[in-house]
């Protein structure tokens, strides 16, 4: 059994740079993908968590269409630059004890507790 504990966040301007850290413990093989995902205000209630980016356990990677080009995941961070008012909302990171690399909520097993990001213009 995975678990996930997650940090960072906060309140910046836009045009900011912002890390956030998951830290995945309790891997008897070492082999586990991490993603994360992202609730924000502008989604219709009980819409499906949005996927922002993932990293197999083979070190390949996924971005989102919207973040992509600045944005870098790590199994460790999500490292998030150029940030824009429309990337606020509630970060989750997530991961599966397998090799994946999907942008599927359900896909994901364990789950981190959820930090908040706010952009202001």
């Amino acid at each position: 059994q995975l678990q996930v504990v997650q940090s960072g966040g906060g309140a910046v301007q836009a045009g900011a740079s912002l890390r956030l850290s998951c830290v995945v413990s309790g891997s008897r093989s070492g082999v586990y993908s991490v993603a994360w995902f992202r609730q924000t205000p502008r989604q219709a209630p009980g819409s499906e968590r949005e996927g922002v980016a993932g990293i197999s356990s083979d070190g390949s990677t996924t971005y989102a269409e919207s973040v992509a080009g600045r944005t870098t995941i790590s199994q460790d961070y999500l490292q998030m630059n150029m940030l824009k008012p429309e990337d606020s909302g509630t970060y989750y990171c997530a991961a599966v004890p397998m090799r994946w690399l999907r942008l599927v909520p359900a896909d994901y097993t364990y789950w981190g507790q959820g930090s908040q990001v706010t952009v202001s213009s």
